[in-house]
C-alpha cells in the first residue's frame, strides 16, 4: 500500500448504540478525518444541502450507478435506495485523506467484501436495557416500533464477530478515545505503511 494512501474507518452497529455521536466526536477532534457522504434517492428534507447531508439523485440515476458498479454498497430501505458512492471514497483515500463511514451492518458486510483493507468496527451499548431507554428517549417512535429495534438490535449483535474491532459505548469520552487508539495502531501496521531503514553500520 502506498505510504501517503488514507484509511477507510467503517463504524456500524444496533441502532441506538450511539454510532451518530462518536463519528461526530470522531471528526471533530481527528485531523484530516472526512466523512463519506452517502447518496439516495429521497427528496431532500428541509434544511438539507447536496454534497453536504447527502447526494439526491433520481432512481434512475441510482440503478445506472448500481449497474455501472459505481457504489460500494447500496441498500432498499422504505421505497428509497441509499448507498456509499465510490469515486468519493476511492479519491479521498488516494489524496491521503482518513474516511469515516457511518453505516448499517448489511452496508458494512458488502464493502468489507470490495476493500477488505479498511478498519471495521462495531460500536455496542454497554446493555440491552441501556440501548432501550437510549431509543425510548429519542421519542419519535411507537412502543410497537421500539420492540422491533430492541429486536433486530440482538440479531445485529451476532455479526460482531465480522468486525475488526468492538468497542462499548458507555461514556463517550472513553470510546472515542478507544477508536482514535485504534486508528493510531492501524497507522502503525506494517502492512500499511512498510518500514524501510536508512544508513548503515
Amino acid at each position: 500500500m502506498e505510504k501517503n494512501h488514507g484509511l477507510l474507518i467503517v463504524l456500524s452497529g444496533p441502532s441506538g448504540a450511539g454510532k451518530g455521536t462518536l463519528c461526530q466526536e470522531l471528526l471533530r477532534q481527528v485531523p484530516n478525518l472526512k466523512y463519506s457522504v452517502s447518496m439516495t434517492t429521497r427528496s431532500p428534507r428541509p434544511g438539507e444541502v447536496e454534497g453536504v447531508h447527502y447526494y439526491f439523485r433520481s432512481q434512475k440515476e441510482f440503478e445506472v450507478m448500481i449497474a455501472e458498479d459505481e457504489l460500494l454498497e447500496s441498500a432498499q430501505f422504505c421505497d428509497h435506495y441509499y448507498g456509499t458512492p465510490r469515486f468519493a471514497v476511492e479519491q479521498a483515500l488516494q489524496l491521503g485523506q482518513d474516511v469515516i463511514l457511518e453505516i448499517e451492518i448489511q452496508g458494512a458486510l458488502q464493502i468489507k467484501k470490495r476493500f477488505p483493507q479498511g478498519i471495521f468496527t462495531f460500536i455496542v451499548p454497554p446493555s440491552l436495557d441501556i440501548l432501550s431507554e437510549r431509543i425510548h428517549k429519542r421519542g419519535t417512535e411507537t412502543e410497537e416500533v421500539i420492540q422491533k429495534r430492541l429486536a433486530t438490535a440482538i440479531q445485529e449483535l451476532g455479526y460482531v464477530s465480522e468486525y475488526d474491532y468492538v468497542v462499548i459505548n458507555d461514556e463517550v469520552s472513553e470510546a472515542v478515545n478507544k477508536l482514535k487508539s485504534i486508528l493510531v495502531a492501524e497507522k502503525c501496521r506494517v502492512k500499511r505503511k512498510p518500514f524501510v531503514f536508512k544508513g548503515g553500520v
